[in-house]
C-alpha cells in the first residue's frame, strides 16, 4: 500500500524506487501483486504515463488516510514508551501501601502528572496478565514465572502483644508457649494454623490457635492493640505501634524469615515509560 501511494503521488515507478530507496522493478513487482490481491487493476500503464482507474483513485484516497493513521499511532507508540502517560494499573497488599507507599505514591503523581494510577489495595495475589494490570508489588517467596521481579526490599514478621493482654495472660518465654496463648493470625500466610520462627540459624513451627484470623494485617493488628491476643506481623505494620508502647515485642531474636519485597511486571522487552518511572521512582525512594 505504501509503495502504490508512492507511485501515484510521484507519477511513476522509476520516481517511486528513488523516493523509496528500491528498485524500479520491485515498486512494479509489489504493485502487481497488490492487484493481484485485490483482483482489480488500480493503474493504468503506458510508455509514457501512469493513470488511476476509479478503482485505484478510491484505493489511493482511503490508503493514505491509513497509512496516516498507521504513522500517528507509530508516533504515540514511540511517544508513550519515552515520556510517561497514560493509565497504569497497579496492585499492592493494603498495609503495605498504606504503611509505606501511601506519600511516595503521592510524590509520584505529582513528579508524572500525565500517569494516571489505578490502584487495586488487595493481599490477594492477581493474575497480571488476566486481570490486566501492568504492576504487582508483592511480599514474600516468588513462584516460577515469567514475570520480571525488581527487589524494593525486605521484612520480617515480629511476636507482639498489647501491655493489657500480656499483663492478664503473662509473657510467652518460648515460641512453644504460644500454644498456651490466644494467637491472631494473618490467613493468607501459607503457614494455616502455624508460625515459623527462626533465631541464631534455629528454625521452629509452632502451632498456634485463636479466636480471629483476617486476610489483611491491619486488622489483626488493630484486634491485638486492642488487647484481644497475639500476632506475628511484618515491621512495617506493627512498628509504629511498638514505638508508641501500644504494643509490645514478644521473644525478642525470634522473628520469621526474611521475606523480600518485589515489584513484578509482565516484561523488560519495550517496556512503558509508565511502568519504567513508576517502579524506578519507588525503588529510589525506598532506599
Amino acid at each position: 500500500m505504501k509503495t502504490y501511494v508512492a507511485v501515484v503521488d510521484s507519477g511513476s515507478f522509476a520516481a517511486a524506487a528513488t523516493r523509496l530507496a528500491v528498485s524500479r522493478a520491485m515498486v512494479s513487482k509489489q504493485v502487481q501483486k497488490l492487484e493481484e490481491h485485490l483482483g482489480t487493476r488500480l493503474l493504468n500503464r503506458t510508455t509514457r504515463r501512469l493513470s488511476l482507474t476509479e478503482t485505484g483513485r478510491a484505493f489511493h484516497e482511503r490508503s493514505v488516510q491509513i497509512l496516516g493513521d498507521v504513522n500517528e499511532a507509530e508516533q504515540i507508540a514511540g511517544q508513550m514508551t519515552t515520556m510517561p502517560r497514560g493509565v497504569l494499573r497497579v496492585t499492592i497488599p493494603l498495609s503495605y501501601a498504606q504503611h509505606r507507599l501511601g506519600s511516595i505514591i503521592g510524590a509520584y503523581t505529582q513528579a508524572y502528572p500525565q500517569v494516571q494510577l489505578d490502584i487495586a489495595l488487595s493481599d490477594r495475589k492477581v493474575d497480571l496478565i488476566e486481570e490486566g494490570f501492568d504492576v504487582a508489588i508483592r511480599i514474600g517467596a516468588l513462584p516460577q514465572s515469567d514475570l520480571i521481579a525488581r527487589k524494593l526490599g525486605v521484612a520480617r514478621s515480629i511476636v507482639c502483644a498489647s501491655p493489657g493482654y500480656l499483663a492478664a495472660h503473662g509473657t510467652p518465654q518460648t515460641p512453644h508457649d504460644l500454644g498456651r496463648h490466644t494467637c491472631l493470625s494473618y490467613s493468607l500466610s501459607g503457614g494455616g494454623a502455624d508460625w515459623r520462627l527462626e533465631s541464631a540459624g534455629e528454625h521452629l513451627t509452632v502451632p498456634v490457635h485463636g479466636p480471629m484470623k483476617a486476610d489483611n494485617g491491619d486488622m489483626i493488628r488493630l484486634a491485638a492493640v486492642a488487647g484481644a491476643g497475639i500476632v506475628f506481623q511484618p515491621h512495617f505494620i506493627v512498628g509504629e505501634d511498638l514505638a508508641a508502647g501500644r504494643l509490645v515485642q514478644v521473644l525478642p531474636g525470634w522473628q520469621s524469615a526474611e521475606l523480600g519485597i518485589h515489584a513484578l511486571y509482565p516484561s523488560r522487552k519495550h517496556l512503558s515509560a509508565k511502568v519504567r518511572t513508576f517502579v524506578d521512582f519507588i525503588v529510589a525512594a525506598l532506599a
